[in-house]
């Protein structure tokens, strides 16, 4: 059965146990779907124990969530957590490189891959990259012609959403990078994808406790106007993570210095998601924000239609609904479980 399973003290590199996963054929359904919920990290440079404003007592207040069936939770992680639930997986080959695995290949990358000789190594039972590109700079660069090629060629449609931005590659956070790659490929290669998010949260004096959330502009290249977490963004190479969620807070809300000086780090969630752009194993480094009632978030970079301040007796439903993107559901989770709105009473 898919869980909620709390990790205590985990290590990021640790997360995706591509190899060991087993899965129980008679139920089709994997004793790994889950959604991890990591409280302590060695990857940030700052203090990231729980450490959570509102205590659970004064939060917890099960009559907002209990017409809700837990059923309804266990089919939303299977929907962002679903690549070992389709059977995918049997048709991937490890993607490795200097003996690590670091991703997974799809057959349709990998039969693209077969025009690029120079550039991968196609064994039976795995995919690596030629041992004669044997540095960082050196296989950035490879790679990244390749990925022009495909993008010209319009060989996969993830490419479409092309960001002139890089993530580095590496087996977990805190191990060295072995090169960058093109933001949108990503997914083509089975790669961690790291991230920040920020859930910004209100003690309102006539909501209750609430929640802000962003509607997406329609031109984004993924999940256009669907609503999402009041901020995120992803880790692009040479990038931290809290410098990283202090100037998203900046250009997606115009949170001012003397409010995020309050941000709080909150631990790492961990999905694995499939859809028919690629595969998404993906780590967000989550912060907590508690902002004054009076604070209304307004855009300054052009990706945020509009914000929305959701009473959290309302926010399941809204992430239950197909109206929000679906890889920023794990963090609406992970904070309902930390406040106590999901709990063993519900």
């Amino acid at each position: 059965m898919a869980t909620l399973q709390a990790a205590q003290n985990s290590n990021c590199s640790d997360l995706l146990p591509y190899s060991s996963l087993k899965v129980n054929e008679d139920s089709n359904e994997t004793s790994h779907c889950h959604l991890n919920l990591h409280y302590s990290s060695e990857s940030l440079v700052t203090d990231v124990r729980p450490s959570v404003s509102l205590a659970v007592g004064e939060m917890f207040n099960p009559d907002p969530l209990c017409s809700l069936q837990y059923s309804e939770v266990l089919k939303l992680a299977r929907k962002f957590n679903k690549f070992y639930l389709t059977g995918a997986y049997k048709n991937c080959l490890p993607f490795v490189i200097e003996g690590r695995q670091i991703g997974l290949i799809l057959q349709n990358v990998l039969e693209a891959m077969k025009n690029h000789r120079d550039v991968f190594v196609i064994e039976r039972e795995y995919v690596s990259i030629c041992g004669s590109l044997n540095s960082y700079v050196v296989r950035s660069n490879a790679l990244a012609k390749v990925l022009e090629s495909w993008r010209k060629q319009e060989e996969f449609v993830t490419l479409k959403g092309w960001r002139n931005e890089c993530f580095e590659i590496r087996g977990g956070f805190s191990e060295k990078s072995f090169l960058e790659m093109e933001r949108s490929a990503t997914c083509l290669f089975g790669v961690r994808q790291f991230g920040v998010d920020i859930n910004g949260y209100v003690k309102h004096p006539e909501l209750g406790v609430s929640i802000w959330l962003q509607r997406r502009s329609k031109t984004k290249p993924t999940w256009p106007g669907k609503l999402d977490n009041m901020v995120g963004g992803g880790l692009t190479a040479g990038s931290a993570p809290l410098i990283t969620a202090i100037a998203e807070a900046a250009e997606e809300a115009s949170i001012p210095p003397e409010l995020i000086k309050h941000l709080k780090p909150a631990g790492t969630v961990s999905f694995l998601f499939e859809s028919e752009r690629g595969i998404f194993p993906n780590i967000e480094f989550v912060y907590d924000l508690e902002l004054p009632s009076t604070f209304v978030p307004t855009n300054a970079d052009g990706e945020v239609e509009s914000f929305e301040l959701v009473p959290i007796r309302e926010l399941l439903a809204k992430v239950l609904s197909a109206d929000f993107k679906t890889t920023s559901c794990p963090v609406v989770l992970d904070f309902l479980v930390r406040h106590g709105y999901i709990n063993s009473e519900n």
